[in-house]
């Protein structure tokens, strides 16, 4: 291969290899979880938030627990 190829080449495939990924991340858009101010028991467990880090009933809050973001009691 000539080397004239070899640039265009290796930026071809580092293009193609981001657009494979999802391209470059905007860690500024990501949504947070700040951590449980409480220990969850193990039976909070199965309380995943949603998606979009949302709960479903209103006196809970999405926070992040050792078993992934669960929502928790806000008393």
């Amino acid at each position: 291969m000539a080397p004239q190829a070899l640039l265009p080449t290796l930026l071809l495939c580092v293009l193609l290899l981001l657009q494979a990924q999802g391209g470059p991340r905007h860690w500024n858009r990501m949504q947070s979880v700040k951590a449980c101010e409480k220990r969850p028991s193990i039976d909070l467990c199965h309380d995943h938030c949603s998606y979009f880090l949302q709960c479903q009933k209103p006196d809970t809050v999405c926070c992040s627990a050792f078993c992934g973001n669960v929502c928790m009691h806000l008393l």
